[in-house]
């Protein structure tokens, strides 16, 4: 009432115009009151990126104006380009519907296109809680100790959808630098690909984040059950200087860009966003919200607790980063293109999720 006050008196404005004035913000204000989001999930319940968006759930509305009840739903399927197209095509687009996806549905869009009805440089971007770099590895057990390996003999890889990471990164190292995994791929969940792991059914796994791996599995870590072969990423994280990146085995310039593409958007980290054309001011509702939360001690309290990372990336600059996505040159797009063509992979989706692939 103070700032509009002196608005007021600064434009010489008459005092009849004070409830036009305040009527629409008020309303805008109150818009979320009394109501549910949804927040979409792109993989299945269990992993890194669904306990991230759980406990995002139980605080994010107290940030917003009118306190919202945040209602997560999982949608997982087609390498997390299901939820993408919902959330574009189907969703309101009022600020009602957001979501939390893995984004390598931004890389299918632009080296792939098969099932895209999105364009991601148009979605909402509104924040990401935590960027970290992904990483490859295998279960100790089985004698394995260094990337190496998998240029001397067939490693067997457990992954979930054919666009996932968990699929994704052991066949461009196939197809770029001539590694020789074979790739289990069809497991409902990332969960999933690590009970595999585990069984013995499958050797190792890649696609899992430091900051998914560390809430998910720290026992693994802390008691030597995986070695850690490689990391993907722009630069090496500080934790890990030693680990290579797979832009590191590249042999020539390249091989060393068409990698380095592949993890971008690894800087994209836990992204949230929302579909296209949200008004502009919902658009910053939601911005701000997720700014306060991440700052929030409750929230940085539960986060902890459930050993996730909280390394804030603004929307700002991940809408920068899917815009460079989407633009790359044609020619690097080419190459790229042709580093994905499956090679060495099992589609198991047709039988029982879980079961031991022959």
């Amino acid at each position: 009432m103070i700032i509009l006050r002196r608005c007021l008196s600064l434009a010489s404005l008459p005092v009849l115009l004070l409830p036009l004035a305040a009527g629409p913000a008020a309303a805008q204000d109150n818009f979320f009151a009394g109501k549910q989001v949804s927040l979409i999930i792109s993989t299945g319940v269990g992993g890194g990126l669904d306990s991230n968006a759980r406990v995002v759930a139980r605080h994010l509305g107290n940030h917003l104006p009118g306190k919202p009840v945040i209602v997560p739903k999982n949608m997982p399927g087609a390498g997390h380009v299901r939820a993408a197209n919902y959330l574009y095509n189907q969703a309101p687009k009022d600020g009602t519907v957001i979501g939390t996806l893995i984004p390598s549905f931004v890389l299918a869009q632009v080296l792939d296109g098969r099932g895209i009805q999105f364009d991601a440089g148009k979605f909402t971007w509104l924040a990401s809680t935590s960027s970290s770099n992904s990483t490859i590895y295998f279960w100790k057990a089985t004698g394995l100790t260094s990337i190496d390996d998998a240029f001397k003999r067939q490693i067997v890889m457990g992954g979930t959808g054919v666009g996932s990471y968990t699929t994704l990164y052991p066949t461009i190292m196939n197809n770029v630098l001539g590694t020789k995994f074979k790739i289990i791929a069809g497991y409902e969940s990332s969960a999933e690909v690590g009970l595999a792991m585990e069984r013995g059914e499958v050797e190792g796994r890649a696609g899992n984040n430091f900051n998914s791996l560390k809430a998910e599995n720290p026992e693994w870590l802390r008691d030597g059950k995986i070695v850690l072969a490689a990391q993907v990423g722009l630069e090496r994280n500080p934790d890990y200087p030693n680990l290579p990146l797979i832009s590191d085995f590249a042999k020539n310039d390249e091989q060393r860009q068409i990698l380095r593409l592949f993890s971008v958007d690894v800087v994209i980290g836990r992204p949230f966003l929302a579909p296209p054309g949200l008004p502009a001011e919902r658009a910053a509702q939601l911005r701000r919200a997720f700014d306060e939360m991440m700052k929030d001690p409750a929230f940085l309290k539960e986060a902890a607790e459930a050993a996730l990372d909280v390394e804030p990336v603004d929307g700002a600059k991940i809408q920068k980063i899917v815009e460079q996505l989407v633009g790359t040159p044609p020619d690097i797009v080419a190459k790229a293109k042709a580093a994905m063509a499956p090679k060495d992979v099992v589609d198991q989706s047709k039988g029982k999720p879980g079961a031991k692939p022959q």
